[in-house]
């Protein structure tokens, strides 16, 4: 709950100053016209990655394998493409980074490394239950 209230308000008080701080470098304008930009341009981009996922995704399901990388490698570059959509320096930043397929690589490799280590840490004991409470015996 804290992590996401942080995050709610964290995030617009991040784009507020970085739009302060860049407008008042390059100009009000400038500033504007260059979050347009980002937005089309990486719209466009993610589309374009989007695709070339999608096209590996198919060739793996020819070959009879499950194609998770790109099904997860999919998720990705759509939260991308939402977060460049959004204005902001920050998010734009950010979705760049997971459109870029080497960087993209980075940051799923690292949460599934650190996914892997949580469910290793986990002491799971497999087992069946059957239920054992008799509905006809009971009394109304």
């Amino acid at each position: 709950m804290n992590t996401v209230l942080f995050l709610i308000i964290g995030i617009p008080l991040i784009e507020i100053y970085l739009f302060i701080k860049i407008g008042s470098q390059i100009g009000a304008f400038n500033t504007v016209l260059l979050i347009l930009i980002t937005a089309v341009a990486g719209v466009a981009y993610a589309r374009y990655e989007g695709f070339n996922t999608l096209r590996s995704g198919m060739g793996q399901l020819l070959k009879n394998e499950l194609p998770i990388y790109e099904i997860i490698s999919g998720a990705t570059l759509a939260f991308a493409a939402v977060l460049l959509i959004l204005p902001g320096f920050a998010t734009d930043f950010v979705g760049i980074l997971l459109i870029i397929p080497f960087t993209r690589n980075l940051i799923l490799n690292r949460f599934v490394k650190k996914r892997k280590k949580y469910n290793e840490n986990k002491n799971y004991i497999d087992g069946d239950y059957e239920d054992l409470s008799d509905d006809d015996n009971k009394k109304i």
